[in-house]
């Protein structure tokens, strides 16, 4: 199958209880799309009826459809190929399941995130639950994986397939269990028809106790200031009351939550490195040049073949000497090379990264004819670690605006991968994202 209606299949991104999702491309203006197909699982059907299933992939089609707000995801299209309904929905590369490098094993540690990106983000999705609460509509699976983020750094909530309007009585097996093991309210296990808005208030709870944490709440309860020195006590009454599994002793609104949240220590601390900042803790002795061959790396390999942990972090932190030359470009005279200072206006495909550096070769930049993207080697020798904390920041004088970057390592032939300066890790990403360029030369 090549097509889904008139839309053609670029892949599959994911499958839900009910569905398929795939990236399609719209032919002629090539506009990219994330359409979700009718598909439940077998089991489902079984236990729910075929009928059942499809009304409610069609209410969650019309729920996204009539709700407008920036951080709700919109639906642009509904129709049937084959029999088979579909809609399709604004597609975003990113999501903070992937930006936190959640994985199947929910136990296991991810990235933690600076307090004031997890108030960043909060605050985005509390606005946006705000919204689905004042219209009756609880979400019942709020995670980090349904909270897709834009090039702009916007929170868009998604998949409502599991969503409740007020008062409504779903038929389902009293086995079934609804939402996502960890996030789900301790209320909506045991009966998810009988839960309010304190059951995504838990869900968004859970979400930001994980990035600031790195960890799940469930189990010891301990306060997260202990895993993240930059909390302070009124994080932990935060974190712990929207967790809490008493629903009572929870936040009474998510519109109380967002204002709890605004309390709290001011977002946008100082995210910069000084120049020439002492070495972190780690300590890491470079190579005189790095690698500036571009390679092929499969995800399985990447810690091997790059300077990184099973997280994405790098190995050790160097601290390049870096030089502004005042044409535009910082030298870097620990590893021999030359960097644009700036980088892209905006941020670009993978092919137009390449583009953009071949162009600055026609311009002669800087009177070079040898840019070209970095390697993720030369990327991770931008970032350096703050002292104490573990957290991320770009080097000056470079543009400390500009956050992620491609590089010149490929993925397969439809993904490359990239380098997230300030939150410090490697990922690939498909070749239509859009991220920025920091051309390098080699002296």
């Amino acid at each position: 199958m090549r097509h889904i209606g008139r839309y053609e299949i670029l892949g599959l991104l994911g499958r839900g209880g009910m569905s398929l999702v795939y990236k399609v491309r719209l032919p002629v203006i090539e506009k990219i799309m994330a359409l979700k197909r009718f598909h439940p699982r077998p089991l489902l059907v079984d236990l729910l009826g075929a009928p059942e299933l499809k009304r409610r992939f069609v209410n969650e089609a019309q729920i996204m459809a009539r709700l407008h707000h920036p951080h709700l995801l919109a639906v642009w299209d509904y129709d049937e190929a084959a029999g088979t309904p579909f809609f399709v929905m604004e597609y975003y590369c990113n999501n903070l399941g992937a930006l936190i490098g959640e994985s199947g094993e929910a136990e296991r540690t991810t990235r933690r995130l600076d307090p004031g990106r997890v108030q960043h983000y909060g605050r985005q999705i509390l606005q946006g639950v705000v919204r689905l609460h004042q219209v009756g509509i609880i979400h019942r699976d709020l995670k980090p994986f349904n909270f897709l983020i834009t090039d702009d750094d916007i929170i868009k909530i998604g998949d409502f397939g599991l969503s409740l309007l007020r008062g409504e009585t779903l038929p389902a097996p009293h086995n079934l269990k609804v939402g996502s093991p960890y996030y789900a309210a301790p209320e909506q296990e045991q009966d998810p028809n009988r839960v309010d808005a304190r059951a995504d208030i838990y869900s968004v709870g859970v979400t930001l106790y994980r990035l600031a944490t790195g960890r799940l709440p469930a189990g010891n309860r301990g306060k997260p200031s202990r895993c993240h020195p930059e909390l302070d006590a009124r994080w932990d009454d935060f974190l712990l009351k929207a967790t809490a599994p008493d629903g009572t002793a929870r936040f009474a609104s998510a519109a109380e939550m967002l204002l709890e949240l605004e309390a709290l220590e001011p977002a946008g601390k100082d995210r910069l490195c000084p120049k020439n900042d002492a070495p972190a803790s780690a300590p890491f002795v470079s190579p005189a040049r790095l690698r500036s061959t571009p390679v092929k790396v499969r995800p399985a390999e990447s810690s091997h073949l790059f300077p990184i942990d099973a997280l994405g972090r790098p190995r050790g932190y160097p601290v390049p000497e870096l030089r502004e030359m005042g044409n535009g470009t910082v030298l870097d005279q620990t590893h021999a090379l030359i960097w644009e200072q700036s980088g892209s206006a905006y941020p670009l495909t993978w092919p137009e990264a390449g583009a953009y550096a071949r162009d600055l070769n026609r311009q002669r930049f800087a009177g070079r004819l040898d840019w070209r993207l970095p390697t993720v080697d030369e990327l991770l020798s931008l970032i350096t670690e703050r002292p104490q904390v573990h957290s991320y920041c770009l080097s000056l004088p470079l543009d400390p605006e500009k956050k992620r970057f491609w590089s010149a390592d490929r993925r397969s032939f439809t993904a490359a991968w990239a380098v997230s300066i300030d939150l410090g890790f490697v990922f690939w990403q498909d070749f239509t994202c859009h991220y920025f360029v920091r051309a390098v030369c080699s002296v």
